[in-house]
This record gives structure tokens, C-alpha cells and sequence, in this order.
């Protein structure tokens, strides 16, 4: 099976490597020619780390790098399976949607990976609806397990269900979930981001203390760990269309500490600082 992933950032590297352990002839695209080069040199890092720790071969390792293409030719998307992993706003997916449609031939299945927007919405437009589904994988990638998969109104039984076994043939949890806002895992969690920041904006106590308090209940990050490795950009992206999506909720209500470090560029690992620093 080919599989091809439009969107060379942390988390479609991720969908990649995920793919390639799965034993699929994978493409990786990007229109940014650094983006997609840094993709393929993070699929080599987190395919070494994997070698040191002792659960892949070096063979497994070099057959997984043989397998994959990179690209910034976005007429190369051809496959079986096309899933985007690229910027949290409608129109650019359904520009690149209809794009894909029209290059693919009728048994390709067109996938998203979006956290928040209505796979109905993204499909609207399309001329075979029912070929499109939501595939959304969690950061990182290809070490998390779940995986939802989220029929719009006219995604057919069949492509569901293909979008599931193809989940589950990667080794990952996959479940079913309704096309509602936030799907199941971002509706829950959105919670535990938004609850930490109106703690902290309210003086009650600092993002550190906030996070310490949550590990040591047994959570693996704090709110503020988690939201600098998964992008604090990304979060707040998130954050914001589930608000206008569930009509301007109070309880959704985006943070302007969190708005303040995306217009500084803090962005979270992938920029060096968020909340925390980091060093390369």
C-alpha cells in the first residue's frame, strides 16, 4: 500500500515514520523544501533512537528509509491513502482536497488529520464525499496509540472501516468517533490546557507549580509541557475553533497569555522556548 502525507511538520514526520514501521512505501511532501528535509532528518533521528534503545534492527531501520520519498511537488500525491497533516484553517484544506481529488484516481482514499474542524465541512465540495475520512493521530505520532477515526456525513462504511484497519495494521489503538467538535480525546483535553491557563492568568499559581501538581497526580506532562511539545501555536489554533465551533462557549474561551506567546513566536520545542527553554 503507498501512502502519501501532505505536511512535513513534527506531526506528519510522525504519520510518516508511522506508515514506514508499518511497512508502506510512504511519500512526504511539503511545499517548504527546509520543512520537508527536516522531516525526513527527524524520521532518521527518531529511526536511530529506536535502533539504540533495541526495538528495531539497523536493517529494519535502512528497509524503512528505502521506502520513503520526499518531495515538494505536491503532484507527486498520488496513493493509495492521502493524508494531510498541514495548517489548522479550512480553506487551505479544502484548496488542497479538491487539488488531490482531481490527480488521484477513484479508489484513493483522501484523509485528514485535523484536531478540530468537521470532516463534513472539508469534504464539502468534494465529488466523492464518501471517500474522505478523518485519521487523527496524536503527537508524537508514532509513539502514541490512539488513533480516531471520524466519519463526515457522507464518508461511506467502507472508507471507515479501511482507515481503521490501516490504523490498527500500524500497531495503534483505533477508534470510531462522530463528526462533532473536537471528536472525543480534544473535547476531554481541552479542558486540562484552558483550566491550567486561567489558573495561572488568575495568579493562583505559576505554570511550573501547575505542572509539578499534575505529574505528581500521575499525569505523564503538566498542561504546560504537554502544550510546548505538542506546538503552542497548534494548542491555541485548536483551541479557537472548538470556542467558535461550540458558539462562543465561555468554558472554550482561548487564552490571551497563550495568544501572547504565538504572536511572540513561542511556540513551543519546535522554536526553542513556550512556557519552558530548551537547548538543542
Amino acid at each position: 500500500m503507498k501512502v502519501a502525507i501532505a505536511g512535513a511538520g513534527v506531526m506528519g514526520s510522525g504519520i510518516a515514520l508511522s506508515s514506514l514501521l508499518g511497512g508502506h512505501q510512504t511519500v512526504l511532501f511539503d511545499v517548504n523544501e527546509q520543512a520537508v528535509s527536516k522531516g525526513a532528518l527527524y524520521i532518521d533521528k527518531e529511526l536511530e533512537k529506536s535502533v539504540e534503545k533495541g526495538r528495531i534492527s539497523e536493517e529494519t531501520k535502512k528497509d524503512c528509509l528505502s521506502r520513503l520519498e520526499i518531495c515538494t511537488d505536491r503532484s507527486s500525491l498520488t496513493a493509495d491513502l492521502i493524508l494531510e497533516a498541514v495548517v489548522e484553517k479550512l480553506e487551505v484544506k479544502k484548496e488542497l482536497f479538491a487539488y488531490l481529488e482531481s490527480i488521484n484516481d477513484n479508489h484513493a482514499i483522501l484523509a485528514t488529520n485535523t484536531s478540530s474542524i468537521p470532516i463534513t465541512q472539508i469534504a464539502a465540495g468534494l465529488k466523492h464525499p464518501d471517500r474522505f475520512v478523518g485519521i487523527h493521530f496524536f503527537n508524537p505520532a508514532h509513539i502514541m496509540k490512539l488513533v480516531e477515526i471520524i466519519s463526515g456525513a457522507s464518508t461511506s462504511k467502507e472508507t471507515a472501516l479501511k482507515a481503521f484497519e490501516w490504523a490498527q495494521q500500524l500497531g495503534k489503538t483505533a477508534v470510531f468517533a462522530a463528526d462533532s467538535p473536537g471528536f472525543i480525546v480534544n473535547r476531554v483535553a481541552r479542558h486540562y490546557y484552558v483550566e491550567g491557563l486561567k489558573i495561572m492568568e488568575e495568579g493562583v499559581c505559576s505554570f511550573e507549580g501547575v505542572d509539578r501538581l499534575c505529574e505528581s497526580a500521575g499525569f505523564k506532562m503538566g498542561p504546560f509541557r504537554l502544550m510546548d511539545l505538542i506546538g503552542v501555536d497548534t494548542n491555541y489554533s485548536v483551541t479557537s475553533s472548538m470556542f467558535e465551533l461550540f458558539g462562543y462557549d465561555s468554558k472554550f474561551r482561548p487564552s490571551r497569555i497563550q495568544k501572547q506567546k504565538v504572536d511572540a513566536g513561542h511556540h513551543g520545542r519546535k522554536t526553542g522556548k513556550g512556557f519552558y527553554k530548551y537547548e538543542e
